[in-house]
């Protein structure tokens, strides 16, 4: 019987083992699409215990607790710093076979050096242990300590980008570049709040936006300035794609009703998102950007929740619009005009990995080496299944040599642990095919493109 969390977690072969300790392990980090707070970062904020670095924020935490049974007054509530970790602490044993298990005890034992399984009887002695630490584990502390050489946050068009400038004035060894996610620029379905945002983002730009081509305007503007801050990517957090045809004048007809507060139909919604997605994209390839798609999430599913709490409060799930077809309009219009920029997509749906897969090899056009990548393994699939499926689809359609690898896509400082999950289950993967005989145990090749898939790939990538 294997040891539970030994230096070969995960590693099943000799192969892999190797594959992982000589060449994937010592890799850095660049993590291209997180949600970590620029401010904190800027500030090197030392966190005051360890549940505002763990719990705060960490919506995967709230909904074990919330299935084990535990009351929102112990999790998102009122109840003191240490009674909500210790409902997390008897949460714990519960998760087993859950990637939280996993991930709790590998962000426990690096940086912390915990050993122990943390439950209800240990919870006092891991928070004190951790807690006498945290002086030493700032946040650039961390991002040093986990060898992270580049980060992109998400932020708003509107974000002033304040902590980004400041962050590149004190020459840390990080660079910390911000992303252009302009999705409440296309959330029409809340004319309120979308005409709340439009006013938002005029002031953000310093014009007036009167009209949808004063809009896109300010967009635009946004985007050069995040440009000029270092941005190179922008995000979009879509349902599914939208392909719908649209014109001038009905765009504009849609945006006056917009600003008159009236609601919008579900055409009317779809031609006014593909519109302004696909000119977003067309800057993109203007600006040698890469820009990336999370496609398919419902959210906000539980209206008590999200009105007690907010969004990200924990209650959104996997979602089954159609979109292969919508997909390949999208990128064929951009396409046709040559302003298809690098894209990354990610899927949320296993049961459309392969539709993904198959779809973005239908515009790599050789000026760049995996130009479409299908992305990462995402959020509710970012576990051990979930991942070795993506990395299987991804081998049997496309090139996994050419694959840009892992991110976190989190709020914490603590994810960096995620990227080792991800780098020993690809050297398991690649280790078990060669014992197998299904690879040549050619190690150089293969510890080449371990290292080129860990970070090698990203860094030509996204040539930061």
């Amino acid at each position: 019987m294997k040891q539970f969390l030994s230096a070969d977690f995960l590693l099943q072969t000799a192969t892999a083992q190797r594959l992982f300790h000589e060449y994937a392990s010592s890799m850095p980090i660049i993590d291209y699409h997180n949600h970590l707070p620029p401010d904190e970062i800027a500030a090197n904020r030392q966190f005051e215990h360890l549940s505002a670095m763990w719990l705060q924020g960490d919506h995967y935490k709230w909904r074990a607790m919330r299935a084990n049974g535990v009351a929102e007054e112990f999790i998102t509530g009122s109840a003191d710093h240490f009674t909500k970790f210790k409902h997390w602490a008897a949460t714990v044993p519960y998760t087993m076979r859950n990637p939280l298990y996993h991930w709790t005890h590998m962000e426990l034992l690096n940086p912390f050096g915990v050993t122990k399984q943390l439950n209800a009887d240990t919870a006092k002695e891991i928070y004190d242990h951790c807690n006498a630490q945290l002086p030493q584990w700032t946040t650039q502390a961390l991002l040093q300590h986990f060898k992270v050489n580049a980060l992109c946050t998400t932020d708003d068009p509107c974000d002033s980008l304040e902590h980004h400038k400041a962050i590149k004035q004190k020459n840390l060894g990080v660079k910390v570049l911000p992303t252009f996610r302009p999705d409440k620029a296309m959330a029409v379905e809340d004319a309120a709040a979308f005409n709340a945002y439009m006013d938002k983002l005029a002031a953000a730009a310093s014009k007036d936006i009167n009209s949808y081509q004063a809009l896109l305007d300010a967009l635009r503007s946004r985007h050069d300035y995040f440009h000029a801050a270092g941005g190179r990517l922008s995000d979009h957090g879509i349902s599914t794609f939208y392909a719908a045809a649209y014109t001038t004048a009905g765009l504009e007809n849609i945006f006056a009703k917009l600003r008159a507060g009236k609601a919008v139909s579900t055409e009317e919604a779809a031609q006014f998102k593909a519109a302004t997605l696909h000119f977003i994209c067309e800057w993109n390839h203007e600006k040698g950007w890469v820009q990336q798609f999370h496609v398919g999430a419902i959210r906000n599913n539980n209206s008590r929740l999200l009105q007690q709490i907010g969004a990200d409060a924990g209650v959104d799930s996997i979602g089954d619009w159609q979109v292969a077809e919508s997909m390949s309009a999208f990128f064929d219009g951009l396409d046709k005009k040559s302003k298809l920029a690098k894209t990354i997509v990610y899927n949320l749906n296993p049961s459309h990995n392969e539709v993904f897969a198959t779809m973005v090899g239908n515009f790599q056009d050789g000026t760049v080496a995996g130009k479409m990548q299908f992305g990462s393994g995402w959020w509710f699939l970012d576990q051990k299944d979930g991942m070795e499926k993506q990395m299987n689809v991804l081998s049997n359609m496309g090139l996994l040599s050419r694959f840009v690898g892992m991110l976190t896509d989190s709020r914490s400082f603590l994810s960096y642990s995620r990227h080792e999950y991800f780098r020993r289950i690809l050297c398991n993967l690649i280790g078990n095919d060669v014992e197998n005989g299904e690879l040549p145990s050619d190690i150089p090749w293969l510890g080449k493109m371990v290292q080129d898939i860990c970070y090698n790939n990203a860094k030509a990538y996204f040539n930061f």
